[in-house]
């Protein structure tokens, strides 16, 4: 019961629709008819770069609030299994909501930001050094979607690199890793026909 609670919660603060909300209350517009048609920030930022910082701050912070919610249901409820894997499955779990929330029909984001606050508290060290890659990749190449899947991709390889958290929150963190990169799958194929958007430039 403890752990379906854990799902449970943490998908339903996932699948808030920050980016959504935030366009449709202050904009009066459904971002999802414009741009790639995402409800993350890079979409949002496409009509307010300032709605477009709010929704990564809010996106961020669900998962956060999602795997700091684990923690207390797991301390309270689950205290003979594995911490970390319960905050694992909480961080799965927010991204799933981001990606798919029953609110829009599971028409949702890609995960990045909601994946970004629910790790950041898990293993902060490796979100930095993620982080870092991301920053790096978008200034060289202009590509944020490329820029998100290699810091995605190299994530759990890092996280193994700084951590010992066992098996199974890695196998949860790759799966959420793998999950992201899936979404980004249109983005994937136009950097390889060279049509993806660079930032600066117009959408395609």
């Amino acid at each position: 019961m403890s752990t379906l609670s854990i799902i449970a919660v943490s998908y339903l603060l996932g699948s808030i629709p920050s980016g959504y909300l935030l366009v449709r209350v202050f904009r009066g517009e459904d971002v999802r008819q414009s741009g790639s048609g995402n409800i993350g920030a890079t979409n949002v930022s496409r009509k307010s770069p300032l709605l477009g910082v709010l929704t990564l701050l809010l996106d961020a912070a669900k998962g956060a609030a999602a795997v700091a919610s684990s923690y207390t249901l797991t301390k309270r409820m689950v205290a003979s299994a594995s911490t970390y894997e319960q905050l694992t499955l909480a961080a799965l779990f927010a991204v799933l909501g981001h990606m798919f929330p029953v609110w829009l029909k599971f028409r949702g984001g890609k995960g990045v930001a909601t994946a970004l606050g629910s790790f950041a508290l898990i293993a902060p060290k490796a979100v930095l050094i993620a982080a870092a890659i991301f920053v790096i990749v978008v200034i060289i190449f202009r590509y944020v979607s490329l820029g998100s899947i290699l810091a995605v991709a190299s994530f759990p390889l890092i996280v193994c690199g700084t951590y010992a958290y066992g098996k199974a929150p890695v196998v949860l963190m790759t799966a959420t890793s793998l999950l992201i990169i899936i979404k980004h799958g249109e983005n994937i194929r136009r950097l390889l026909a060279g049509t993806e958007n660079r930032i600066g430039a117009k959408p395609a």
